[in-house]
């Protein structure tokens, strides 16, 4: 029987009360604070001042525990709207905040479809709306999306952990890096890199992800006939 349907061993009153949303509260919140890194069963029952075994009696595994987290993640993106491309756009839009509230749920998105209930929930919103759409159409549209939202927000979160890593914000490496780029330019092998770096507008992070997925949902709706 799979986790989510799994029923909780019976309560246990205080000091030590426990439940499978509790533990997985409590483990989004590690990982919010340290990263993904951070949470293991030990760390997380200690937090929960319980043993370590009294966890086993709500997951069997900390694969069991990430897909928990993840669909409680989910939980958070409701997409809304009146047709395919507000609802894509606010699915889309949703997904990347909560990428920005969790960092580590960027490394957990992607692979096989998520199957938890608050996953489906989500999943079910989207493709109601797109109800008119042909049906063949519909998954590689969404996929479409969902692709396009894991590489951006992955980008987005590396370009996060590399300030960290480095100690230099996005203004601070490119005054690093500015003069060996103005000697590579002078060489002259480079002048659409260097025209698009000297005259193009620089967008924030925001601008371009909306930017990017707008060619996206333009090409989603010439292909289909929907504007």
């Amino acid at each position: 029987m799979l986790v989510w349907e799994r029923p909780e061993p019976p309560n246990r009153p205080a000091p030590a009360p426990l439940s499978r949303d509790l533990i997985v509260r409590t483990a989004v919140e590690l990982a919010d604070e340290a990263g993904l890194e951070a949470v293991s069963l030990r760390k997380l029952a200690g937090t929960l001042d319980v043993g370590p075994m009294r966890l086993y009696g709500y997951i069997d595994t900390k694969d069991e525990l990430l897909d928990l987290m993840v669909d409680a993640v989910h939980a958070e993106i409701r997409p809304s709207g009146a047709g395919w491309r507000e609802v894509l756009t606010s699915m889309a839009v949703a997904t990347r905040e909560a990428v920005h509230r969790h960092e580590w749920f960027a490394d957990l998105i992607g692979g096989r479809p998520q199957l938890g209930p608050n996953a489906l929930a989500r999943g079910e919103a989207v493709l109601a709306a797109l109800d008119g759409v042909d049906v063949d159409l519909v998954m590689p549209m969404v996929t479409a999306v969902d692709a396009y939202v894991i590489g951006a927000v992955r980008r987005e979160i590396a370009e996060r952990r590399a300030e960290r890593a480095s100690g230099l914000d996005q203004r601070q490496w490119q005054a690093t890096f500015g003069p060996y780029l103005a000697r590579m330019f002078a060489t002259g092998r480079f002048p659409a890199l260097e025209t698009v770096v000297r005259d193009a507008a620089h967008h924030d992070a925001d601008a371009t992800f909306r930017i990017g997925l707008g060619f996206l949902l333009d090409g989603i709706g010439a292909s289909i006939g929907h504007e």
